[in-house]
């Protein structure tokens, strides 16, 4: 099994990285954390963490808006 990062930062659906890495750059930019392609170590804990968190909160939003119907596409 190939994987590119250690840990649990896989994504499940190979087809879905770029995706995912496209949604990240945007969470990013809307929090203003200098998130850039490639090696990010001098960014701090937090703001890697912040990225992360909204970007769970987006998909925990879109999924229960999805779920009820009241999607807003």
């Amino acid at each position: 099994m190939m994987s590119r990062s250690s840990g649990s930062n896989r994504v499940e659906v190979p087809q879905a990285r770029e995706a995912m890495d496209r949604f990240k750059m945007e969470v990013a930019s809307e929090l203003g954390v200098p998130l850039k392609q490639g090696y990010n170590g001098d960014l701090t804990s937090a703001q890697n963490g912040s990225v992360g968190g909204e970007m769970v909160r987006q998909m925990i939003k879109r999924q229960e808006e999805e779920m009820s119907g009241t999607s807003a596409k």
